[in-house]
């Protein structure tokens, strides 16, 4: 088992659901974690938790990740002892709406876009030379069984999440010949602010995805997250695709009737 004691981890998208659960499940095992997010206010709060609770040191980052040059000047102004990352969560991401294609909401599309994946990219693109160069790192990338089957409404989401599923197997061949591990999480229904961000803070309507089953919580994805970041380090967990016994596919669910 590969220690993470000491080590250091950044998470983005770490103020709520299964980022907030990666940074708490990091720290317990000793790792020293960077967490960056829009709500300030949020990740400083859980900072301040995981330094408390575990003894470790926690940062705070506002960070938008869409935003190109935020990200740059982010990692450009880290403390020296802030930039060795050896674990990159790239946990950042949202679905907006479930509009069928030809009736879709551009905003949403640009959303879901710039987060899902150009915000992924321009973190990676940020950090991965770093770990080049030291020759230590492991890229986690957060995807979604949305990106093997699409559904009825989620043309762009489940695009972008098919995405991010390429790009980890790219960036596995590109790093080739390096120590360096990239893995690909791809959960099923997680219930965490996703749906609420979905359909833009309507809280009934989100709370009916989850009617009658039990989901996934963002800790049960943060421990798979762990569990791959902490394999030899020889071994790389390509892919890892986890749903609740609930869900069979992206579409098929059993909820008990009331």
């Amino acid at each position: 088992m590969y220690s993470l004691r000491n080590r250091l981890v950044f998470v983005t998208g770490a103020s709520s659901g299964i980022g907030a659960a990666c940074a708490r499940a990091f720290a317990a095992q000793g790792a020293n974690v960077l967490m960056a997010a829009r709500r300030l206010d949020r990740v400083q709060a859980l900072a301040t938790e995981l330094q408390k609770e575990h003894g470790v040191a926690a940062r705070a980052v506002q960070l938008d990740v869409r935003d190109q040059g935020a990200v740059e000047k982010a990692m450009a102004s880290l403390p020296p002892e802030w930039e060795a990352i050896e674990v990159l969560v790239n946990n950042a991401g949202l679905s907006r709406g479930l509009d069928k294609l030809h009736e879709g909401n551009l905003q949403d599309w640009e959303e879901m876009i710039d987060t899902n994946v150009k915000g992924l990219l321009y973190v990676s693109r940020a950090v991965i030379p770093g770990m080049v160069k030291r020759r230590v790192g492991h890229i986690i990338n957060l995807g979604s069984i949305a990106g093997v089957e699409a559904y009825p409404g989620g043309s762009v989401y489940c695009a972008t999440k098919a995405a991010v599923r390429l790009l980890s197997q790219s960036l596995r061949m590109d790093l080739l010949g390096t120590p360096l591990r990239v893995t690909h999480i791809q959960p099923g229904m997680v219930e965490t602010e996703f749906s609420v961000v979905r359909f833009h803070g309507d809280q009934p309507r989100a709370d009916k995805v989850y009617e009658g089953l039990q989901p996934l919580t963002g800790d049960d994805v943060a421990d798979l997250i762990v569990f791959a970041a902490t394999r030899s380090p020889h071994v790389n967990i390509n892919e890892m695709t986890v749903m609740s016994v609930a869900q069979a596919s992206v579409t098929l669910n059993y909820r008990e009737k009331k």
